[in-house]
């Protein structure tokens, strides 16, 4: 988290807490010490998902398919959503976590690393999530634009890391390349020529990038 304690604590507060499916998942992953997005950035995903009503979601790091099933309830009907997960035993756990939500034919899991599978898919979305390896998102990036529809949102999450990627002071030494790397992706996203964004200090950092 990048803000005051006090100011996550109210917004935590305020924001209506999730039940069913997406509670369980909340409550597993803190048990289990499962990175999700945090509630606040869960809840901006979906009023982007609200005002974008896409047809179809791509995104990048399933875990145990939390996002996945959250962007689930913003789809058009007849929508899909292809979500990308490296490490076997999240895919598996997503899987069963997908089945149990009665999302199945909804929610498909691509087993891989994520800049292969990226370069291996000729398919065109509405919304991409990234939320992935953080130091690889410049790699992702050419391949998102390429089948991201105009009109369409790229939305990349922990993009200010612990607030490392604003501020030297509080870089960590093991992490000087991440950092780098995403200092680099934020100059790239805010500059690019098809690309509108905002940086907003919400979770770890979020990134709303607009496809012209």
């Amino acid at each position: 988290m990048i803000c005051y304690d006090y100011i996550n604590e109210y917004v935590r507060q305020t924001i209506k807490s999730n039940d069913g499916i997406l509670s369980e998942l909340e409550n597993f992953a803190r048990k289990y010490h499962v990175p999700i997005i945090e509630p606040e950035v869960a809840k901006l995903l979906l009023v982007l998902g609200r005002l974008a009503k896409p047809k179809r979601i791509l995104e990048v790091g399933t875990a145990i398919g939390y996002s996945s099933i959250l962007l689930s309830s913003v789809l058009e009907p007849g929508g899909i959503i292809d979500t990308i997960e490296r490490y076997e035993l999240m895919i598996e756990k997503a899987k069963e976590n997908i089945k149990k939500a009665g999302l199945e034919s909804t929610i498909h899991v691509i087993g891989g690393e994520a800049f292969e599978v990226l370069r291996c898919l000729d398919k065109k979305y509405d919304m991409v999530f990234l939320d992935a390896a953080k130091g690889q998102y410049g790699e992702f990036l050419p391949e998102c634009l390429r089948m991201l529809n105009p009109g369409g949102l790229l939305v990349s999450d922990n993009v200010l890391y612990k607030g490392m990627v604003a501020s030297d002071k509080l870089v960590v030494r093991r992490k000087k390349t991440i950092v780098r790397r995403m200092r680099d992706y934020l100059h790239q996203i805010c500059n690019h020529e098809l690309l509108e964004t905002s940086i907003l200090p919400v979770g770890d950092g979020v990134a709303i990038s607009y496809r012209k």
